[in-house]
C-alpha cells in the first residue's frame, strides 16, 4: 500500500480511498496526500476539507481519480 501512495505523491495526484478509523468505522475519502512518514501519512481531506493524518495499515484500498472526475472536486 505505501508504494502506492508514493506513486500518487510523486505524480501530484488524488485519490479515492477506502479507510477504517481506530474506532472501526470504515469511510471513504478523497485525498490529496501531502507527505508520507513510516507508518502514517498527511494528506488535504476533501471529504473533511482539512489535512488530516491516516495510518496506513487501515487504508483498505485506494484508487487513482482519473481527469474527468477530478473537474467535480
Amino acid at each position: 500500500m505505501k508504494e502506492q501512495l508514493i506513486k500518487a505523491i510523486q505524480r501530484n495526484q488524488p485519490i479515492n480511498m477506502i479507510y477504517v478509523s481506530k474506532q472501526g468505522a470504515i469511510s471513504k475519502r478523497r485525498v490529496k496526500i501531502i507527505k508520507i512518514g513510516s507508518d502514517s501519512f498527511q494528506a488535504y481531506c476533501f471529504t473533511r476539507r482539512a489535512k488530516r493524518t491516516f495510518i496506513i495499515d487501515n487504508v483498505l484500498a485506494i484508487s487513482p481519480i482519473i481527469s474527468k472526475e477530478r473537474d467535480f472536486m
